[in-house]
């Protein structure tokens, strides 16, 4: 198991074992890199630790667990945790401001502990059968003790193919469970128990910050300013950045150049189509901030190339590409030699930053002025980056915005993305597909009293739910840079900028149509106006045409074939055939944005499947020619 994760932490391994319990580690050394060797124990051995990511206020804990008489012998930030679970116990980690996955043995009172950071930012899997608890930060750690068996969960495909994602507790494959976020799991005695000890809570409208938009905004400043010194300079080994040319990163970055003592290395990505490139901005910031700045083009045919690979590491169905390019970027920066990036995610859904938090607002609008004229003039802000705008199709805008107008629905906000990724779910075969409760389970599960927040905050609740730790934390965050053994730190994930903005009325972030707008005002003066009022640009990557443009490679076909199709059983082969000849006809361009989600989504799936069901070996490389073949299946 430990093997099969050397790529999160090459630097490193240890284990710790007694007669009930094994603990391994494999570690990335970022803290202390001389003397954080993990498992960790406390002075008499008695509590143990095995630790994924970071406790960034550590530095404080550590101070206030001597002032209690606690003695350490380390700088790290593992240490700190052995001793507030003796001191606080579960307590401990609403104290944490930090992102980690753990594991934590109590010889005291015989009780192991999982436990989640607060977002959901480093993953954390277990299976509980036999009398056994398996846990790891990856499922192919838990595959690799399975004997080869690897079958999807069909309630989980069919969260994916609502959400994006599979929804903690589910995990793509069945008989395997995440820890969900802000959570904790114990076991003691054989009994299993799982705990919340934090989730994104709002106020009531009339709770919110009373506060001036000129105050919060100066507040807001100051906090995502420690956040992000917390971040950069906590960290014994160099940090880079991230840079997309979009307000977020920017921000993070013009933080560090201008509130630290070092020179900044940035990393960009950079495409070859018009559509999806940035770095006209990325340049503009860069020349203005002078960093060091790193940048990889990435094609199609690349993201062909190791899209084998992406998926073996972000272990779940696909429904686009934009994962690939993400991977080649930790690449880059790890090829720089650094392993450590700072970057600007989060701040689209603690600030309400996406498109979907404005068409939720124009569709509250619609559902209370019929004037078409009205309506027409609130969709024409959106979507500037968009070819086929909304805007600019009336007929398409009066049925995506007029659609499930129920001002009643907690969950208006999200009907339309999970209807159109639903139209999805007839390609699966029949013992697949099960009567969707997806929507309606995850509705249910929203926090007491939320009927009586913004309709904002439910949207934002919705979003970290779902689309953040499954989707953007993790296949394009830390699976992609832990692939490549590089640690991801998040400022607008921190602890207190999170209370913080919760606590703010939704005209603070969203202002007219202007999202973000609290941060815009904040950082008015650190940033170029050419990026401040820039038209919002999502990120993507070019998804169908990336595997047919210039010809699909060899791997398509074999994943796709009739034979690859009946061993995985998950698709209809004759919508999969129907589907990837209309796509070479096209080659793979001028597609609905459907048919490029079932092509990503057949692709990923196929190529998850047969990798996690007939390697022979759970180490051999997702693109050895032997891992590819699937003409004959290899014995598990």
């Amino acid at each position: 198991m430990m093997a099969t994760l050397a790529h999160r932490g090459p630097d490193s391994s240890g284990y710790y074992i007694d007669d009930r319990v094994a603990l391994g580690h494999t570690r990335l050394a970022i803290v202390d890199t001389g003397n954080g060797l993990q498992p960790m124990g406390n002075e008499d051995s008695r509590v143990w630790v095995t630790f994924n990511g970071e406790i960034f206020n550590h530095v404080e804990l550590r101070e206030q667990l001597r002032d209690r008489g606690h003695a350490f012998r380390t700088r790290c930030d593992t240490e700190v945790i052995v001793h507030a679970w003796e001191e606080w116990g579960p307590e401990c980690f609403g104290r944490f401001n930090g992102q980690w996955a753990l594991a934590l043995w109590d010889r005291r009172t015989g009780e192991l502990v999982l436990c989640r950071d607060r977002y959901g930012v480093r993953p954390l899997y277990y299976t509980h059968e036999d009398d056994q608890l398996r846990f790891a930060s990856e499922i192919k750690a838990l595959l690799a003790v399975a004997g080869g068996s690897a079958e999807l969960d069909p309630a989980g495909l069919d969260q994916t193919l609502t959400f994006w994602a599979p929804v903690a507790p589910r995990s793509p494959f069945e008989g395997i469970s995440q820890v969900p976020p802000g959570s904790y799991l114990s076991l003691v005695d054989g009994h299993q128990k799982t705990s919340r000890y934090w989730f994104p809570d709002f106020p009531e409208p009339g709770r919110t910050s009373r506060a001036s938009e000129e105050d919060n905004a100066q507040e807001l400043r100051e906090m995502l300013i420690d956040a992000v010194r917390l971040r950069f300079e906590r960290s014994d080994v160099p940090v880079g950045a991230y840079l997309s040319g979009g307000i977020d990163s920017s921000v993070t970055a013009s933080l560090i150049a201008s509130f630290t003592d070092v020179d900044v290395d940035t990393f960009s990505l950079r495409f070859d189509t018009s559509e999806h490139d940035e770095g006209r901005y990325q340049h503009l910031l860069t020349d203005r901030l002078g960093t060091r700045h790193h940048e990889i083009a990435v094609t199609g045919r690349d993201i062909a190339e190791v899209f084998p690979e992406v998926v073996w590491h972000a272990e779940h169905p696909l429904l686009r590409t934009a994962p690939a390019p993400m991977f080649l970027l930790s690449r880059l920066v790890r090829d720089c030699g650094y392993k450590v990036v700072v970057t600007g995610e989060g701040a689209d859904e603690v600030l309400a930053g996406y498109d979907i938090f404005l068409e939720a607002k124009i569709r509250r609008m619609w559902g209370t002025d019929p004037d078409p004229a009205a309506r027409q003039r609130a969709v024409a802000g959106l979507y500037p980056w968009m070819e086929r705008s909304p805007a600019r199709a009336p007929a398409f805008a009066a049925a995506f915005f007029g659609r499930n107008l129920d001002l009643a629905d907690p969950a208006m906000s999200h009907r339309p993305r999970w209807d159109t990724t639903s139209m999805i779910k007839p390609m699966l075969t029949a013992g697949l597909r099960v009567d969707s409760t997806s929507a309606g389970d995850l509705v249910a599960r929203m926090p007491p009293g939320s009927d009586r927040w913004e309709m904002l905050a439910r949207a934002q609740w919705l979003e970290m739910a779902t689309l953040l730790p499954g989707y953007i934390l993790a296949s394009q965050g830390d699976r992609m840079l832990m692939a490549n053994s590089v640690e991801g730190r998040f400022p607008f994930l921190d602890a207190d900028v999170g209370r913080f903005v919760a606590s703010l009325p939704a005209e603070q972030k969203i202002s007219g149509l202007d999202e973000k707008h609290l941060l815009k005002k904040a950082f008015a003066d650190l940033l170029p106006d050419e990026i401040l009022h820039r038209p919002k640009q999502p990120y993507r990557a070019p998804d169908a045409e990336s595997f047919f443009a210039d010809g699909a490679p060899d791997w398509v076909g074999d994943v796709t074939s009739p034979a690859a199709l009946a061993r995985t059983g998950v698709f209809r082969p004759e919508m999969v055939t129907a589907l990837m000849s209309k796509a070479r006809r096209r080659s793979g361009r001028g597609l609905s944005n459907t048919d490029n989600m079932r092509i990503v989504l057949v692709l990923s799936t196929q190529l998850l499947l047969h990798r996690a069901r007939t390697a022979r070996d759970p180490l051999q490389s997702p693109t050895d020619p032997a891992v590819l073949d699937f003409r004959t299946r290899s014995t598990p």
